[in-house]
């Protein structure tokens, strides 16, 4: 239960934002997130600046400054949250981006693009005539056709995005 002095100024129910940071961060740990990362991002992503403090993320969630800064240091590699400097402090607010999503996409082809490359060495190693290194043709050309259609849906991503800023 979350305590009542917690409730902010917008008047959202603190309860109902803490049902829906555990909902979404099980389904993020589904997806194959490890759980402290999952619970700050979904935090970050429910704060309406899309910022909170290390104390804040502690608070909420319930958690240590060390977890807080384990599932941070996760989620930075992965590039779904930056760190910023308070002004004139030396306390550091952790930010998710309007575009987590394209980024987190984007270092995922970065990845793919290595994979690729270790693929096309082990099918030349393996013989592409061997049943492994017909295997590996096979996850090759899996990656080339899943790299190809993410850069596409990323431009139509882009688009779209404008077309609604716009409208």
């Amino acid at each position: 239960m979350v305590d009542d002095t917690v409730e902010r100024q917008d008047g959202r129910d603190p309860e109902a934002v803490s049902r829906f940071v555990e909902h979404f961060a099980a389904q993020l740990v589904e997806a194959g997130m490890p759980r402290m990362p999952a619970r700050v991002f979904a935090a970050l992503l429910a704060s309406d600046t899309g910022t909170l403090t290390s104390a804040e993320l502690g608070a909420q969630l319930r958690i240590s400054p060390a977890a807080v800064s384990g599932a941070v240091r996760y989620l930075s590699q992965v590039h779904m949250v930056s760190r910023e400097r308070e002004p004139g402090s030396r306390r550091e607010r952790y930010r998710v981006h309007s575009d987590q999503w394209y980024e987190a996409l984007t270092n995922r082809e970065a990845i793919i693009k290595r994979w690729e490359d270790a693929l096309r060495e082990g099918v030349a190693g393996l013989g592409a005539d061997t049943p492994a290194g017909a295997r590996l043709a096979e996850t090759l050309a899996f990656f080339e056709f899943i790299e190809q259609d993410v850069a596409g849906m990323m431009e139509r991503w882009r688009e779209h995005r404008e077309a609604r800023r716009r409208g």
